[in-house]
């Protein structure tokens, strides 16, 4: 993958691909696994106020940032402001993709991504995006219209896209960081100082954390026997006084380690989304799923939860459900039974075909050919 480091005459020996996304995590780690599977120059456009800048700088990537605003389902005084933000964003990534001339440009998904994918068909520059979820959201419904291709995670979620825009469909599978498959439990314990022979819950509520479940999680730790060690990702917003408890591994984000520490938990607690739900089926690895409501969302959480709920590969504990001690006690049952939660494990694998991120580098590198 080209880099920000790479010689001028490095660089114009390989191709320039563009990438959009950004807001969450979740719309940048899967560009990330596909940026490194290429041979190309990348840049990226995303916004400055998301995490996209960060994660992306650390990459090693160019990045340019643009205004973004943020789209909305629902009558909002500060939709007249983000229209404005988002045309801003267009006539801003008209510029750049003028002066970096990407052969092809990749998008991610999320609000800041529409506006680089409305300026690569202004600029005649094809351009692809990717769908994690079941159903598409409101940004991919957007980009559809401007796009060449609409690649997607699972075959289901074709009948989502109106009908004609269905031949720009491509089952690609949701690209994960390569790290996961080589991941090392034995490294993941050694990180969070967590005994042999303990079992460990790996509780995730998502790149921004989920104030729900870290207040599920401490209401519930009392009620976990001794012999349960919780590495919890509480989300860099939150602010917990300083914890004692040996069994207890809180941080407000892993990096690089997170592979491992997932690889060795015996349990994930996690909402559903895409992302994170494709790193659990890619580890094989059994999950316990509390999906955001649909009062919350656009609902696709719920739907993404029902996916692997019905392959048998989690168990779907509704928030509304969700109490300290029915959480405790669904927990527990699960680490008791091993044998279900090697099932469940088998049955996550099923759902993750391939190395989607290898797929969809293919994908891009016969179409640039």
């Amino acid at each position: 993958m080209g880099t920000t480091d790479s010689t001028g005459a490095e660089q114009k020996k390989l191709p320039s691909i563009a990438f959009a996304g950004g807001g969450t995590a979740g719309h940048v780690f899967p560009g990330l696994a596909v940026a490194v599977e290429l041979d190309a120059r990348i840049v990226w456009i995303g916004s400055t106020a998301g995490v996209e800048k960060k994660l992306v700088a650390e990459a090693g990537i160019a990045f340019h940032g643009i205004p973004a605003g943020k789209l909305r389902r629902y009558l909002s005084l500060r939709n007249f402001s983000d229209l404005l933000r988002t045309v801003a964003g267009v006539f801003a990534s008209v510029r750049i993709l003028r002066r970096e001339r990407p052969a092809l440009l990749f998008s991610k998904g999320g609000f800041v991504s529409v506006p680089p994918v409305v300026a690569a068909w202004l600029c005649g520059i094809p351009s692809w995006t990717h769908e994690s979820d079941f159903d598409p959201g409101l940004a991919t419904r957007i980009n559809l219209r401007f796009c060449e291709k609409v690649l997607v995670s699972l075959p289901e979620t074709a009948r989502y896209i109106p009908e004609r825009y269905r031949a720009k469909v491509v089952v690609s599978g949701n690209p994960v960081r390569r790290a996961l498959y080589a991941a090392d439990p034995a490294q993941g314990r050694e990180f969070v100082h967590c005994p042999a022979g303990v079992k460990i819950v790996f509780v995730i509520g998502g790149s921004l954390g989920s104030a729900f479940i870290n207040g599920l999680i401490a209401s519930s730790r009392p009620l976990f026997p001794p012999g349960v060690f919780i590495i919890h990702q509480t989300g860099a917003s939150e602010q917990r006084a300083v914890d004692t408890d040996p069994r207890y591994f809180p941080a407000p984000f892993f990096h690089q380690e997170l592979p491992d520490i997932m690889a060795a938990a015996d349990l994930i607690v996690s909402r559903a989304g895409a992302n994170t739900l494709a790193e659990i089926a890619a580890l094989g690895k059994p999950s316990l799923l509390i999906p955001l409501p649909q009062t919350a969302s656009r609902g696709d959480q719920l739907r993404n939860a029902e996916v692997f709920r019905a392959a048998g590969a989690a168990v779907v504990l509704p928030e509304q459900e969700a109490r300290p001690e029915s959480f405790a006690r669904a927990v527990v049952e699960l680490l008791e039974d091993g044998e279900r939660r090697a099932t469940m494990g088998r049955c996550a694998a099923t759902l993750a075909v391939g190395r989607p991120a290898q797929t969809i580098a293919n994908l891009i590198r016969t179409r640039l050919a």
